[in-house]
């Protein structure tokens, strides 16, 4: 934890003076991340099936993740949404908008690509085309719905008394290739500090420290937002739902937490949450339902980015929106947050196909980028504690989950 902090001031000081070290910073950064994910969706997949496979979860267990869920994400884009509206950050950025020249020279000059929304599409980019086809794209979702559907299928056969043998030596192995892949992602992300300072650095070097007074409002609301969601929502969880008082959750909590800072990615803090989790005394049937099968509705901390950068966007460029098409645009929030959670930047990403679907140019998107290195990992964070907050939610006061 220590070296993840002293990664992140040395990045901030070594920054100004990459030069033309600074792309092969960036590049050091995404080859560690990209190990990490790489390793991540397995350990997601295997603790999938061993949860549904070995532990007893009903539609009680699935009503309670979906409520707790929907409903921090509805709260979340209230607070993102409220706050912009509120305190209109994006009346600041009307003239850095107006000349993205002047924020800075090294601000990239390439427009976000357009996306078209094509709901058929997306919904069908969730079936997997193979067996091995969302294991080679990292994509989570159809990771997760090949995981479903094997721990049921080992779960009905093991009624069966003539498959119970050796049904139960495939559920020693899943149980042994988990912890081999929690052993091999922990191993990797003892270099985390590495990335964290290589990173940050090459940030720096790119955009330097002069963006960020002329984004002090967009940034100072959105942490804001972020901080409010995860101290009223999330700390009241803890304390009305759950037996775990809120000094043993931090105390628990700081370690996947931090990681988030330097992996920036929930789903690379995978064995960290499930972690944090057991200390917790969480049981391992709420802790995969919370943090594995839910974390793709987890995305609190994109969604609240979202819901509060559109208005921003929209007030910086003096764009009046109704309020249907406010609400629509919430509404894509949620949708297009769907499965991005774990990936680098995913809010930054989703943003622009919003904007562009409710007709907003994104042409100087790219000038947000400037201070979107803080933001992404204040994201993740979220994002992790939403894993934590749900299964603690999951399992209740009772200690036990909710029955089948």
């Amino acid at each position: 934890m220590r070296n993840i902090v002293l990664g992140l001031l040395a990045g901030l000081c070594v920054g100004p003076w990459a030069g033309d070290f600074s792309p092969l910073l960036g590049e050091v950064s995404r080859w560690v991340i990209q190990l990490i994910k790489a390793l991540a969706v397995p350990l997601l997949f295997l603790a999938i099936v061993n949860a549904i496979h070995q532990t007893r979860m009903g539609w009680k267990s699935g009503a309670r993740m979906l409520f707790i869920a929907l409903l921090n994400a509805a709260i979340a884009l209230v607070i993102g949404m409220g706050l912009s509206a509120w305190l209109r950050p994006g009346d600041a950025l009307r003239e850095i908008w107006s000349h993205p020249g002047a924020v800075s020279a090294g601000a990239p000059s390439a427009p976000v690509p357009q996306l078209k929304l094509d709901w058929t599409r997306n919904v069908g980019a969730w079936i997997p085309q193979s067996v091995l086809q969302p294991f080679v794209e990292n994509a989570v979702i159809p990771v997760v719905i090949l995981a479903i559907l094997l721990g049921f299928a080992l779960r009905h056969e093991s009624h069966e008394e003539a498959h119970h043998e050796t049904l139960r030596r495939w559920g020693a192995s899943l149980e042994t290739a988990q912890k081999v892949a929690e052993r091999m992602l922990l191993g990797v992300t003892r270099v985390i500090p590495v990335a964290v300072f290589a990173a940050v650095a090459s940030s720096v070097a790119k955009y330097g420290y002069g963006p960020l007074t002329g984004l002090f409002a967009y940034l100072g609301v959105a942490l804001l937002g972020l901080a409010l969601h995860i101290g009223l929502t999330y700390q009241g969880w803890v304390v009305l739902g759950s037996r775990i008082g809120l000094r043993r959750f931090w105390a628990e909590a700081r370690t996947p937490v931090l990681q988030s800072i330097g992996t920036n990615s929930s789903l690379a803090t995978l064995p960290f949450t499930l972690r944090a989790l057991d200390r917790m005394g969480i049981s391992r049937r709420s802790s995969a339902l919370g943090a594995c099968v839910g974390t793709n509705l987890n995305n609190d901390g994109i969604l609240l980015y979202e819901g509060l950068a559109f208005l921003v966007v929209a007030q910086a460029m003096g764009v009046h929106l109704s309020f249907a098409q406010q609400l629509s645009a919430a509404l894509l929030c949620v949708l297009t947050a769907m499965g991005i959670a774990g990936v680098p930047d995913a809010g930054f990403i989703s943003l622009s196909l919003i904007l562009t679907t409710v007709g907003i140019p994104t042409e100087n998107l790219p000038i947000l980028l400037s201070v979107d290195w803080i933001l992404g990992r204040a994201r993740s964070v979220t994002n992790v504690l939403s894993d934590l907050v749900l299964s603690i939610g999951i399992e209740g006061r009772s200690g036990h989950g909710p029955e089948a």
